[in-house]
Parts: C-alpha cells; structure tokens; sequence
C-alpha cells in the first residue's frame, strides 16, 4: 500500500509519502510543537517538489494536414501551439542549463519544473518550434545523431516511419514476412518468422503488435545488412521519392543547429547512426557515441554534455561509457516525471507529448 500523508499550515498544502514523513519525524526534535512540525513539513514537500521535474518528448511537429505524409506519426502544428501555450501556462518551462546546475547540487528548480525536448534533427524543429518558442520566451533542448548533418543519409528509423506513413500495414507485413524468407538461410541466419513475430509483436502504448514488429525487425532485430536491403526495397516501393531526397528535406543543416544555438537553445548528443546502443557490441557501440561527439564538438561542451539514448536503448556498458566521456545527464524514454534527488542524473524518464493537454491528460495518472 502507498501511504500518503496530507498536511495543511499557513495556507499551503503539502502531500509527503511515508519515506519522507519518517524523515520528518526522526528530524524533529520532542520539544517542537506541532505547528513546528506541520511547517517542517511544509518545508521538506517544498524541497521535494524543487528535484521534480516533468521532461517531455518531441519527434514530428509539422502541418500534417497539408503534409506529403499526413499519416506519419508526430504533431500537428496547431496542437503545438496550443500545448505550448498550456504548458507555460500550468507549469515553469526552464532551460538544460537550470537544470544540469540544480543536478549538481548548484541550484534549485521552480515547482512545477518542466524541461522540453526534440529528438532527431527534423527539419519541422527549425521550421516550426523554434520560432513558437522565441515567441513563449522557452528554450527546447534538441538531440541530433551526428549523421543527419554530415552524411545527409536517411536514418533507418525514419525510413521506417515514412514507409509505415506511405502503406498498408498488412500488406506491408506480408511483404516484410516474405524478403525475411528471402534471405534467411544461405547467406544470413536468424529465427523463423513465427519465433520473431511471437517474441517482438509486443504493442505499446502507441503501435499495435504489427506496427512494432515491422518496427523492431527494421531498426533492430534482423542482422543490419538484412534490413538494410528490406527497408531500401520497401521505401522504393511505398513511399515514392528517394532516400537522398527525402534527407535533405528532414533533416536540418549545420547552419541550422548553429541558428539555433545562437537563438539559445540547446544542442545534445543523440548518437552518431542512431542505433540501439543497448544491443550493439561494446566496441561498435563506443565507437557510434564517439563518432557523434566528434561531429558534435562545434555545438557542445565536450566536458559537460546531454545524452539522449536513440530508442531509449541502453546498459551498463553504455551508462558507463558516455560517463567516462562528460556526459552529466541522460534521457530515456521510460515513462514518468524525474526526481534529480533520487533519479540516476543518466537515466532520467520523460513524458511523450501526447501525455498533455490538448492530446491527452495521462501525464496526470502516471505522476
């Protein structure tokens, strides 16, 4: 059972959970009185409220009415501005700095404490967000994977998403089903599609067991040349431009991460391949976070940077890599508000966007 302890002093209010009302206790000295110890109370939900803080993700923000894809999956542009304007309203949007500062134990962040953040370098960032943001007054916390901006190739996790955008998802599964036939045996060797299928068809929150299975065999689970082929062959089939061209669309340029760094908001390091860290071999994976910090130097603080684990994928290896590297914070993609108090500062959960009003108010039952 979940204890909770309400109190009521100088017209505040203040909810504690047991742990922190028995440090209240054993704090408090047998000759307080209890007005003294309703104020103590006061003051220690104060300082627990000052290490929470709601993080909250951002992928496509675009017109997606008048877009070539309406069906990819992101937000449209009028729904961002009414969330924004929510936001600032119902919450203190601060900046990485405040809150990389109060991790350390330099400082303290308001109640209320909300921190955003894009993944992925899309263009609709430059196009879209920044100029809501200069005009809120916020900063947003931006995550590119160094080869968007330097290779201009089309990342596998977005050739994914603008074939899932361009098909149906049964046809799309039978196609996928049969290039696996294809290739399994005399040159690649991997488990039967039944074995896949019943050990990754696993719906979230968000996709339903199809959606993630064509998801997770394209961005993980085939050997990496296998998927290669299948995703270049299906986005030549469904989505009806080439990969060359669609990168140069998406993504934003060096000039454009310059722009927006000049503008005050903050650039982070989200991996140079976007891969799923977590599964690479130890020195593929090292070799990926350092390629990305090098291409990465002109935009970050080389001793003191953001990582942002792509997919949310990481382990021990990874966590103690990017810690050897600078790394002062992490952000994954596991569901709920942080507490820098109590959260490892590298493995801190983040909302999605569709968690707030006007899209939903989950953020409030998951707490």
């Amino acid at each position: 059972m979940l204890w909770r302890f309400f109190f009521k002093c100088d017209r505040i209010s203040v909810v504690l959970d047991f742990e922190d009302f028995c440090f209240l206790l054993m704090a408090i000295q047998p000759r307080c009185c209890v007005d003294g110890l309703l104020k103590s109370c006061v003051e220690r939900g104060r300082y627990i409220e000052m290490g929470k803080i709601y993080i909250v993700m951002y992928h496509y923000v675009r017109e997606l009415t008048h877009s070539r894809y309406p069906r990819i999956k992101g937000m449209d542009i009028r729904l961002f501005r009414r969330q924004i304007d929510y936001l600032t309203q119902n919450f203190s949007v601060v900046t990485m700095e405040q809150v990389m500062e109060a991790a350390s134990g330099g400082g303290r962040l308001p109640e209320r404490s909300m921190l955003l953040t894009f993944d992925d370098a899309y263009m609709d960032h430059y196009t879209y967000v920044l100029p809501i943001l200069e005009e809120y007054g916020i900063q947003g916390s931006f995550f590119i994977p160094g080869k968007t901006f330097t290779t201009h190739q089309l990342l596998d996790v977005n050739k994914v998403h603008f074939i899932l955008a361009s098909a149906d998802e049964n046809r799309l599964l039978e196609d996928i089903l049969e290039r696996m036939d294809h290739y399994r045996g005399a040159e690649f060797d991997y488990p039967s599609n039944k074995e896949l299928f019943r050990e990754y068809a696993v719906p979230n929150r968000f996709d339903n067991e199809k959606v993630i299975f064509v998801k997770r065999m394209l961005q993980t689970a085939l050997p990496e040349r296998v998927r290669n082929r299948i995703s270049s062959d299906l986005f030549e089939k469904y989505v009806g431009v080439t990969e060359e061209q669609l990168a140069y669309e998406l993504y934003m340029t060096f000039d454009q991460l310059m722009t927006m760094k000049r503008h005050g908001m903050y650039i982070g390091v989200h991996g140079y391949d976007h891969y799923w860290l977590g599964e690479l071999e130890q020195q593929q994976m090292q070799e990926d976070i350092l390629k990305g910090l090098e291409v990465m130097a002109p935009f970050i603080d080389r001793k003191r940077w953001v990582m942002n684990y792509p997919y949310g994928s990481y382990n021990e290896e990874v966590l103690k890599y990017v810690r050897k590297e600078g790394a002062c914070l992490g952000l994954t993609t596991k569901v709920g508000s942080a507490d820098l108090r109590m959260d490892e500062r590298l493995e801190l959960p983040r909302f999605d966007c569709n968690d707030f009003p006007p899209k939903s108010e989950h953020y409030l039952e998951i707490g």
